[in-house]
């Protein structure tokens, strides 16, 4: 653990972030051969600091580099400039040999290779950091990719989510400026989502729950999963024999529709975000692919968001209090949404947001650009630092991938335009007498329980006060600061007092002249005296380096 410190130092100083280091309190961990050995100077002057940190995440390794992707993410966390420079991090690694692969088979699926495949394809298609992918065929013969995940990253990526931790907390308690990227709350989404990504089974099941989705859809395909031949650290899933969606003279030979194919899949997302509630948020290119029958399939389940009724009612005020211009409702929704902390300036807020909707406010479907509106959206709620729900930032990302994908497919194309049938829907849907009454009959329902039990409750509360046991419980903002720094500040004062005391008995031994003797001098004193003399500077050295003095 001591040694991957080490190595995070480094590579800090390497790229010119040793500062933050030094004043973390972590600099003195770097290894003395580094200290000592010339830095070879890897960066040029006109590197940026989005760049410096990109260059350094990819030298740390496979954790750091999804950390980053994580972070691409979530430009309401981290600058723009910054997100836009992670999503450059490439998740490419060198595979590992079949004699691993061959033995991770065996300890999950209880049978060997080739007892489980007719065929397996021993060089893989796709290798990244966290696993790889072969082809193979069943012995039924069934055409099959086979992901299997890469031997020791989950104990190198638990000890390295560890470091992170660690280093969060330093950087909070040390750096008045990292409070603003809350980077312990960074390192806790990336924890649930790396987790999420190391279970195999997480992503069978998500790709079970699309196939159940779009089971009656006439041209969106789902391959199957094959539950026999699969585990936590192995996937088996159907193989599609298509045509990859960027692959444009492919698609021409074909002669598929691009603008069509754009418009099936847009059509595709707004089910899952409006109807179904669970979307696929990574739909680039690389996960769409055309099948021989002109069937769209959708790949890669891994980064998958849910959003629960409440959520998707939360999101359709919104998008009412935006085509309203209500600023009050929209902060009010925010609030709902547990986004607006307590230190939030609402009356800046509120005039930016109507800045915001005002200049949007009235334009037809064509003019409006969807991406950059949630751009702009998450860059107001990031300078105010409203807390942005995971799988809001998630449906956001998700949104600005499809406009890509959509985009590259037909240029012409507008989200908005094809978005607009489904929001409209579900708007409608909302002011059905059936769902009023169904939502009225839930509210009654609740507010029912708490006046049954509110009588009670009081009672309760009150034969405590007059009992005299009734306890109000106070937290202190920056309370526990002050006390680690009264306790350190005491801890310092008894070493000096232990050093003082050392010195007076010392010189008291001293005056007696008690044998044994040292260059005339008794032993025990001249002892006593280096004694004092090794802990006094090893205090003077504590106080300089942590510049408390």
């Amino acid at each position: 653990m001591i040694k991957r410190y080490g190595k995070i130092v480094d590579a800090l100083v390497k790229y010119e972030f040793g500062h933050l280091a030094d004043r973390m309190g972590i600099g003195n961990i770097r290894p003395l051969k580094s200290r000592i050995k010339k830095q070879e100077r890897v960066l040029k002057d006109t590197d940026s600091g989005p760049k410096k940190v990109r260059m350094m995440l990819e030298e740390l390794g496979p954790t750091y580099i999804k950390l980053g992707q994580i972070l691409s993410m979530r430009p309401d966390l981290v600058p723009p400039e910054y997100a836009n420079e992670f999503s450059r991090l490439q998740d490419e690694i060198q595979p590992f040999g079949m004699e691993e692969v061959e033995k991770l088979i065996k300890e999950e699926l209880g049978s060997g290779v080739d007892d489980l495949f007719e065929s397996f394809e021993k060089i893989p298609i796709a290798a990244a950091s966290i696993g790889q992918v072969h082809r193979a065929k069943l012995k039924s013969g069934e055409e099959v990719v086979v992901k299997v995940q890469r031997p020791g990253i989950r104990k190198i990526i638990e000890a390295d989510l560890d470091i992170m931790y660690s280093i969060a907390s330093f950087a909070e308690e040390h750096l008045p400026e990292a409070s603003l990227y809350r980077p312990v709350e960074i390192v806790e989404e990336f924890e649930r989502s790396i987790r999420a990504e190391l279970d195999y089974t997480q992503e069978g099941r998500n790709a079970e729950h699309f196939a159940h989705n779009f089971r009656d859809h006439p041209r969106i395909y789902i391959p199957m999963v094959y539950w026999d031949y699969s585990s936590m650290k192995v996937l088996t899933l159907e193989y599609i024999d298509g045509v990859k969606s960027s692959s444009f003279e492919e698609l021409d030979r074909m002669e598929a529709d691009r603008k069509e194919i754009a418009t099936e899949v847009l059509k595709a997302f707004m089910k899952q975000v409006y109807d179904d509630g669970f979307f696929h948020a990574d739909l680039h290119p690389g996960n769409v692919f055309i099948m021989k029958d002109r069937r769209i399939a959708l790949l890669d389940f891994g980064m998958a968001g849910f959003l629960s009724s409440d959520m998707r009612n939360l999101l359709i005020d919104e998008l009412i209090a935006i085509t309203r211009g209500d600023t009050v409702l929209y902060i009010e929704l925010l609030r709902d949404l547990g986004s607006i902390g307590d230190d939030v300036d609402i009356a800046s807020l509120k005039i930016d947001v109507d800045h915001l909707l005002y200049k949007y406010y009235g334009r037809t479907a064509k003019q409006l650009n969807t991406a950059l509106i949630l751009e702009e959206m998450i860059n107001l709620l990031r300078k105010y630092r409203v807390r942005v729900p995971a799988n809001v930032a998630l449906l956001s990302k998700g949104a600005m991938t499809i406009e890509g994908f959509s985009s590259m497919m037909d240029p012409q194309i507008n989200l908005t335009i094809v978005a607009e049938p489904f929001a409209k829907k579900a708007i409608k849907d909302r002011l059905q007498l059936t769902n009023i009454a169904g939502t009225a009959y839930r509210d009654f329902s609740n507010w029912s329980r708490v006046l049954h039990r509110a009588p009670m409750k009081i009672s309760h509360i009150l034969d405590i006060a007059e009992r005299g046991y009734l306890k109000l419980h106070f937290e202190p903002q920056g309370f526990d600061r002050v006390v680690a720094e009264i306790d350190a500040a005491s801890n310092r004062l008894a070493f000096s007092l232990i050093i003082s005391a050392i010195i007076v008995g010392s010189s008291l031994i001293i005056q007696t002249g008690m044998e044994p003797h040292i260059w005339g001098v008794p032993l025990l004193g001249v002892m006593g005296f280096l004694m004092a003399g090794f802990l006094g500077m090893w205090l003077v050295i504590y106080i300089l380096r942590t510049g408390r003095i």
